[in-house]
């Protein structure tokens, strides 16, 4: 169920650039903000923001997405700037938080949708494909590995181990929550600086960053993630993605090696790797023209690879064409806990 929520403070508001509309969706047992954009008709695109980041992370892919013709949803994650903020770390199992875009999909009365993922978004995404792979039309993860590919590299190599540090910093309790708060979120900002290209955040998105970690809890919320994903130790159901996939990787990340970009696609049936140079980890604030356009086209060459089975299925068995067409007018007024109830 969605339903618009007026006068609420904090960063909900969406700049007149950026189509779409501020939406709060129920799902999964809690109370997600999301911003809803494009044609209600369109094929769905679910965009998922990384660390520390909100909603205001892909600003510059809504619009490219929605000219395409694609319905386009980009919640705050929970635990996130106005999303819901469970108090327990339990809550925040990487479980949890794909079941939470499940639920957006069933809210949007979708049988499928396409996940972009950036950072820990990524890693929601990788998880949903693994986990609930009947549910997405197509992934695409920008600068996070595949799960396995990540453990298997923490093991083996000490430089990622000391570049991952910080999870284990976020293992204190009520500290780290304290300590980002010193010079006006000056920790944050800087680390954010220090590890893009120059310029690539202004101040004016810094002023957005900082009211959406001003909202009440929700560095807490933002930072169990890191202690869930820590303390659950998850495991995982499937290793080989069988979701149409590309990733797109910049090469000057500094907080992941590189060499786990090929060994992730090497886990996908069908996958496809971009490497951008002169990128860092924030890929997408720094070369969000052509993340777009990598982004475009993976979606419309699933959309397309699913047009040209189906035709060719029909093709093969006329009275499939019927059957299916009948079945199919069936599910479009059923709610989709219904559809797999009944089917």
């Amino acid at each position: 169920m969605t339903h618009d929520r007026v006068g609420d403070p904090g960063d909900g508001t969406v700049p007149t650039a950026i189509p779409g509309e501020s939406r709060y969706v129920e799902t999964n047992g809690v109370t997600l903000h999301t911003i809803d954009a494009g044609p209600t008709t369109g094929r769905l695109v679910v965009l998922l923001h990384g660390f520390p980041e909100f909603w205001y992370g892909w600003a510059e892919a809504i619009r490219p997405l929605v000219e395409a013709g694609y319905r386009v949803l980009v919640p705050d994650q929970r635990g996130y700037n106005r999303s819901e903020k469970p108090d327990t770390v339990s809550a925040y199992s990487v479980d949890a938080l794909a079941a939470d875009i499940v639920g957006l999909i069933d809210a949007c009365d979708r049988e499928t949708a396409a996940i972009v993922g950036h950072d820990w978004g990524a890693a929601v995404g990788w998880w949903t494909a693994l986990h609930h792979p009947g549910r997405l039309s197509g992934l695409v993860a920008a600068n996070v590995p595949h799960p396995t590919v990540f453990t298997e590299t923490l093991r083996t190599s000490w430089r990622q181990r000391f570049s991952s540090w910080y999870f284990l910093a976020f293992q204190v309790p009520a500290l780290p929550e304290r300590a980002v708060r010193l010079g006006n979120w000056r920790p944050v900002t800087r680390v954010m600086r220090r590890t893009s290209r120059s310029n690539t955040f202004s101040e004016a998105d810094f002023d957005r960053y900082r009211r959406a970690w001003d909202q009440p809890g929700a560095f807490t919320g933002m930072v169990n993630w890191y202690r869930a994903v820590v303390r659950d130790r998850p495991s995982l159901t499937a290793d080989r993605v069988t979701v149409p996939t590309k990733l797109l990787w910049g090469d000057e990340d500094r907080f992941l090696e590189s060499e786990m970009a090929r060994a992730s696609v090497d886990k996908c049936e069908t996958g496809t790797l971009r490497v951008f140079p002169e990128a860092t980890h924030w890929i997408h604030h720094e070369q969000p023209t052509a993340v777009s356009d990598a982004i475009t086209s993976h979606l419309q060459a699933t959309d397309r690879a699913w047009v040209h089975s189906h035709y060719h299925c029909r093709m093969r068995c006329p009275l499939l064409t019927v059957v299916t067409g009948m079945w199919l007018a069936s599910r479009c007024v059923m709610s989709p806990a219904a559809r797999r109830q009944r089917w």
